[in-house]
C-alpha cells in the first residue's frame, strides 16, 4: 500500500495530485526550485524538499535530485504529473531502482511510445525523409514531450534549417531531449484523442474521446469530452486503435492516444504515456478520479472488467497569463485576486496574492464545466469565466469567453485547429463596455480620495476633472447635492459611486461595476484598465526605433553576425527571448539601420528593457515580439 507520494512536478498538476492523495489518506511531498519556494503546491504539501543547484528552468528535469528528495522525505511512491520527467524512461527506472513505486507505465512502454518517431515506427508509419517544396507545409515536432514545445510550422523550404534548430533547442529546454522530426502539416484538422487506463492484469479501459482542436502555438486552449459530432464508425475505429496501441506495448496506467481527424479519416499523432492536462473532462463525464485509479493500478489492483458509463458533456478552458492580442505574449506579476464563481471545477496552482514568474508555463488554472448537454456546458463555462475575478496581469479570460460563445465553435462540423487563425482578431478585441468601465474606475478613484481627504463644500459649480484609461477619456465633476456628474462620455447617469463599487445607468439600463485598484492596473467588472499618467515619464522618451522587451525573459541568442551599423529589413529576426520555456522572436519593425544593440545572450531582461534600436528614415516604428509559430 502506498503511504506517501512525492509529486515530481509543480503548479496545478502537483496540487491536483495532492487533492486526491488527501482524499485517500495518503501523505504528500512536494519538490521545488528556488523560484517556487513559496508556490501553492509547496504550501499544500505535507512536506517539501528544495531541489538544489540547478537553474529554475532545469530544476524539475534533474531526476537524480528528485529521487534523492523522495528518499530523504520518506516517500514510497513518485507521481510524475505531466511534462518535465513524466515520459522519461530513465527516470522511471531510477525511481524503481531506488525501491520506490512508480505511478506510471513501465519504462519499456514509455520508451516504445514516448518518442513520437519510435511510436510511428511501431504502428508502421514512416516520417518524412528529405523535405522538398512539394511536401510543404510541414510540421517540425519534438520527438519527446508535448504541450506545443518544440513544434514549428514550416511553409518555406529556406526556413526549415532554422526552425529545426529552434525546435530542438526548445525541446532540450522543456524535456532534456533535442530529437525532432518532420511530418506533413494538415491545415485545420480536428485534434481528437482517446483516454486509456490499463491495469497489470490485462484490462484496458478506453474512456471515450476528447476534442482538443482549439489551440494556439500548438498548445490546447479549450478541450471537451466526448468529442462532438464524430461518426459512430470513426469513433469506434479511434477507440480500437488506441486499445491496440496500448496492448502492443504492455501498457499499464493512464495514457492518451492522439489523432488528427480530417475528411473523415484519422491519422495517428502520438501516445502520451502520462496523465494529460485535459484529463478532468473525462473524469467529469465518467464520474471517475483518474489519479486515484493511477494509484490503485500502481498498487497492483485490478480494474473492473468494464469502465463506468458516460454521462453528459464536459468542457475545460485553460486560463493563461498571456496577451492574445500581442502574439500570445506571456505575462508576469502579482495575481492580486483570483476567484471563479459558479458550479464549475477549478484546478489551479495559484491563489490570490501569488506571483506569476518568468520560468514556467503561464497557465493559471483549468476551469471545467459539466452539464447534461454540450450547449449547457459551454454556456455554464462561459458564464463562470465572465464573472471570474482575475485581478493582476493580462490574461486570455475574455478570449475564452468569446471563443465559447462563438457560433463557429458551437457547430461541431466547423471544429478545427485553425479556429484562432480565422477568428483571432475579433476574439481578442476588448469586451464591450470599456468606456463605462473607465467611468466606474474614475469615479471609484474620486470616491476613494474623498473618503481619505474629506469632501470640500462649494457654493459654485466645480471644475471638471479628467482621467484617461487606455483609449478612454473620462470627464466628471461633483454634482449639486452630492455625488458625481459625468460630462464625458455622454449619456451616463451616476446612480451611486463608492471606492469599491459604482452603479451607472446608460440608456435606462443600470449596471454595477465592482472596482479594485492596484499599482499596476484597475479592474472594473471584467475590464482591466491602466491609467494614463498625466505627465510623461522620462523613461518613455526613448529615441525612435527602440526595441523594448515585451516580456521578462532571457536573451537566448542574437542573429548571426548582427552588429551595430548593419542594414536590416522589416520583419528580419534580430534576437530571441526565452520566457516560460518558449522562444519569442524579436524582429525589425521596419527597414533601417541598427544603431544600438544591448541584447547579450544569457542576459536576463525585464519588460520594457531596451534591446536594440533600429533607425529608419521616418524615425517612427512600432515593435512587438512574435511567437516563432503562432497558431
Amino acid at each position: 500500500m502506498i503511504s506517501t507520494v512525492l509529486v515530481a512536478n509543480r503548479g496545478e498538476i502537483a496540487c491536483r495530485v495532492f487533492r486526491t492523495c488527501r482524499d485517500l489518506g495518503v501523505s504528500t511531498v512536494a519538490v521545488y526550485s528556488d523560484a517556487d519556494a513559496d508556490a501553492l503546491h509547496v504550501r499544500e504539501a505535507d512536506a517539501a524538499v528544495r531541489l538544489p543547484g540547478a537553474a529554475p528552468s532545469e530544476t524539475y528535469l534533474r531526476g537524480d535530485l528528485v529521487v534523492a528528495a523522495a528518499l530523504a522525505a520518506g516517500a514510497d511512491a513518485v507521481h510524475p504529473g505531466y511534462g518535465f520527467l513524466s515520459e522519461n524512461a530513465d527516470f522511471a527506472r531510477a525511481v524503481t531502482d531506488a525501491g520506490l513505486v512508480w505511478i506510471g507505465p513501465p519504462p519499456e512502454a514509455i520508451e516504445a511510445m514516448a518518442s513520437k518517431t519510435r511510436a510511428k515506427e511501431l504502428l508502421g508509419i514512416e516520417p518524412l525523409g528529405e523535405v522538398t517544396e512539394a511536401d510543404l507545409p510541414v510540421l517540425v515536432k519534438a520527438a519527446a514531450g508535448g504541450g506545443g514545445r518544440g513544434m514549428r510550422i514550416v511553409r518555406e523550404l529556406a526556413a526549415l534549417e532554422e526552425e529545426l534548430r529552434a525546435a530542438s533547442a526548445e525541446a532540450v529546454s522543456a524535456f532534456g531531449d533535442g530529437e525532432v522530426f518532420v511530418e506533413p502539416y494538415v491545415e485545420n484538422g480536428r485534434h481528437v484523442e482517446v483516454q486509456l487506463l490499463c491495469d497489470a492484469h490485462g484490462t484496458v479501459w478506453a474512456l471515450g474521446t476528447r476534442d482538443c482542436s482549439l489551440q494556439r502555438r500548438h498548445q490546447k486552449v479549450v478541450e471537451e469530452a466526448p468529442a462532438p459530432g464524430l461518426p459512430a464508425a470513426l469513433e469506434a475505429s479511434l477507440l480500437d486503435t488506441a486499445v491496440r496501441a496500448a496492448k502492443a506495448v504492455g501498457y499499464v496506467g493512464a495514457g492518451t492516444v492522439e489523432f488528427l481527424v480530417t475528411s473523415g479519416r484519422a491519422h495517428f499523432l502520438e501516445m502520451n504515456t502520462r496523465l494529460q492536462v485535459e484529463h478532468p473532462v473525462t473524469e467529469e463525464v465518467y464520474g471517475v478520479d483518474l489519479v486515484a485509479l493511477q494509484l490503485a493500478v500502481a498498487e497492483g489492483r485490478a480494474l473492473p472488467a468494464e469502465p463506468p458509463a458516460s454521462r453528459g458533456h464536459a468542457v475545460e478552458a485553460r486560463l493563461y497569463a498571456e496577451d492574445p492580442a500581442k502574439g500570445w505574449a506571456p505575462q508576469t506579476g502579482v495575481l492580486h485576486r483570483f476567484d471563479v464563481p459558479g458550479d464549475v471545477r477549478v484546478d489551479t496552482g495559484y491563489a490570490s496574492g501569488d506571483t506569476i514568474g518568468v520560468h514556467y508555463d503561464p497557465m493559471l488554472a483549468k476551469v471545467i464545466a459539466h452539464a447534461p448537454t454540450r450547449e449547457q456546458a459551454l454556456r455554464k463555462l462561459a458564464h463562470a469565466l465572465e464573472r471570474a475575478r482575475v485581478h493582476g496581469p493580462v490574461t486570455n479570460r475574455d478570449l475564452l469567453v468569446a471563443s465559447l460563445r462563438h457560433p463557429e465553435y458551437a457547430d461541431p462540423a466547423a471544429l478545427g485547429t485553425g479556429f484562432y487563425e480565422r477568428n483571432l482578431d475579433a476574439l481578442a478585441a476588448p469586451p464591450p463596455g470599456g468606456e463605462h468601465a473607465a467611468v466606474a474606475a474614475a469615479l471609484a478613484s474620486a470616491a476613494s480620495r474623498e473618503g481619505r481627504f474629506g469632501g470640500g463644500w462649494r457654493n459654485v459649480r466645480s471644475q471638471e476633472e479628467t482621467r484617461t484609461y487606455g483609449d478612454h477619456e473620462v470627464r466628471y465633476r461633483p454634482a449639486r447635492g452630492g455625488g458625481y456628474e459625468v460630462v464625458f462620455p455622454e449619456g451616463v447617469r451616476v446612480v451611486s459611486a463608492g471606492p469599491d463599487a459604482v452603479r451607472l445607468e446608460v440608456a435606462g439600463v443600470a449596471r454595477t461595476f465592482e472596482v479594485a485598484a492596484y499599482e499596476d492596473a484597475v479592474h472594473a467588472g471584467r475590464h482591466r484598465l491602466t491609467a494614463r499618467p498625466r505627465f510623461t515619464d522620462p523613461a518613455d522618451l526613448r529615441e525612435p526605433g527602440s526595441l523594448l522587451a515585451p516580456m521578462p525573459g532571457t536573451v537566448v541568442r542574437v542573429a548571426d553576425g548582427l552588429a551595430v551599423g548593419d542594414r536590416v529589413a522589416a520583419g528580419q529576426p534580430l534576437l530571441w527571448l526565452e520566457a516560460m520555456k518558449m522562444e519569442h522572436r524579436v524582429s525589425a519593425p521596419a527597414s533601417g539601420t541598427l544603431t544600438a544593440l544591448h541584447a547579450v545572450p544569457g542576459r536576463q531582461v525585464e519588460v520594457g528593457a531596451l534591446l536594440a534600436v533600429v533607425q529608419t528614415d521616418a524615425h517612427v516604428v512600432q515593435t512587438d515580439a512574435q511567437e516563432e509559430d503562432p497558431v
